[in-house]
């Protein structure tokens, strides 16, 4: 557990600036085969008027596999941090509102909260990612397959007996 101490800024305003490391272990998604780096973040804790935001940057170098076409490939993610902190909870199903425990923030849970809640629900090589050919599997990236196109005709069919009957 990696805690920040506020004490001072719970008594005015001001701000604290923060680094850290979290190790991703036990974090499993299935289209990340594995993290080559810990998490990392930095940014700063501000208060202003009685609000405490944390604000800032989480950084983590990942292998990830295309939820499209399947092939591995590194990704830079960078995410960004920004959250309310309170000393007593109002709504406890709030993920972008933590808990201040003994004039302290934990860093690991909110870091690990705004990294899961960043990932996007599919990961993707590349943003125009074309997928594999689901007839043959051909993955669609390195050019056209050999499958025939299908027609989009509702007399598809008809073309399909014709073929039958020429063998």
């Amino acid at each position: 557990m990696t805690q920040l101490n506020i004490k001072e800024l719970l008594r005015g305003d001001g701000a604290l600036p923060f680094a850290c490391e979290v190790d991703p272990a036990g974090l499993e998604f299935p289209s990340i085969l594995r993290y080559a780096s810990p998490l990392t973040a930095s940014g700063s804790v501000r208060s202003s008027a009685g609000l405490l935001t944390l604000t800032g940057e989480v950084r983590v170098s990942l292998r990830c596999r295309c939820d499209r076409c399947g092939r591995e490939y590194a990704w830079e993610y960078a995410g960004a941090l920004d959250t309310v902190l309170v000393t007593e909870h109002q709504d406890e199903e709030d993920p972008d509102v933590f808990l201040v425990q003994d004039d302290c923030v934990d860093l690991e849970e909110i870091v690990t909260t705004a990294f899961v809640l960043g990932l996007d629900s599919k990961t993707l090589c590349r943003p125009d990612c074309k997928g594999v050919c689901p007839r043959c599997g051909h993955n669609l990236n390195d050019g056209p397959c050999a499958c025939r196109p299908e027609a989009d005709s509702p007399f598809a069919v008809l073309g399909q007996l014709l073929n039958d009957n020429e063998d």
